[in-house]
């Protein structure tokens, strides 16, 4: 099985390095100190198998199978115990290894996903992911402002914000103040260019122009991107 390990910790890169190299079934293709790069790699080659840290700056190994729409065989290497029933809730997490990891747990943890792979074919699911909510073929939004429809151009939004009772629709030429929710505005966009980052923000995927850290910035609008939105952005994104 080819292999890569993701941990931001060297030392402990190197010890499950040294392991690899000693187990006659495995492959070291990579190892990465950041998830971002990781998920980049992983985006353009096919994995077997994943060494994954749990706890990591800015992005967890949760947060990274979360981004992966068919995640390989996973293995976690973490210091901590307390996430080891959370973690078998994923059918790809084949073993939950606490550091200092010794050769002979490591050893037991790589038969368990040998086992798996070679037990349970790789099925492609040729079908499209579910579809939320129905998919939206006009371009068009009529809102009701002052007792009159606004025809609103759907492309041209670029960032809805709740405020209260009403919402806030910001779109290159002109902002509109409607009496909805969140929600209800959500269910009218097409799901493939806008996507809920924040409990109070709807961003337009295909207009963003930076991020850094926690928050995206989209014409003068730095919007803060929760964490429990962030892995579906990152998915969102196509990455170099």
């Amino acid at each position: 099985m080819n292999c890569i390990i993701i941990d931001d910790e060297e030392m402990a890169r190197a010890i499950i390095e040294q392991f690899t190299l000693q187990n006659e079934n495995l492959s070291l293709d990579a190892q990465f100190s950041d998830a971002i790069q990781a998920i980049k790699y992983l985006n353009q080659n096919h994995v077997d198998l994943i060494f994954l840290d749990i706890h990591m700056p800015t992005f967890s190994g949760f947060d990274l199978i979360q981004t992966l729409k068919n995640p390989p065989n996973i293995i976690l290497t973490t210091s901590d115990r307390n996430f080891a029933i959370e973690a078998f809730e994923y059918d790809c997490i084949k073993d939950y290894l606490v550091k200092p990891v010794t050769k002979d747990r490591f050893d037991k943890a790589v038969n368990k996903a040998l086992n798996a792979a070679t037990a349970t074919p790789s099925v492609t699911n040729n079908s499209d992911h579910k579809q939320e909510g129905k998919q939206e073929s006009e371009n068009d939004l009529y809102v009701n402002i002052d007792r009159r429809l606004i025809k609103i151009d759907i492309p041209s939004i670029y960032l809805i914000e709740a405020k209260g009772d009403y919402i806030l629709i910001k779109t290159f030429g002109k902002n509109y103040t409607v009496h909805s929710t969140l929600k209800k505005i959500e269910d009218k966009l097409p799901k493939d260019t806008f996507l809920k980052i924040h409990r109070s923000f709807i961003i337009n995927v295909k207009k963003i122009i930076d991020i850094e850290d926690n928050s995206v910035l989209i014409e003068k609008d730095v919007i803060p991107v929760s964490r429990s939105n962030r892995p579906e952005l990152m998915k969102r994104l196509n990455l170099l």
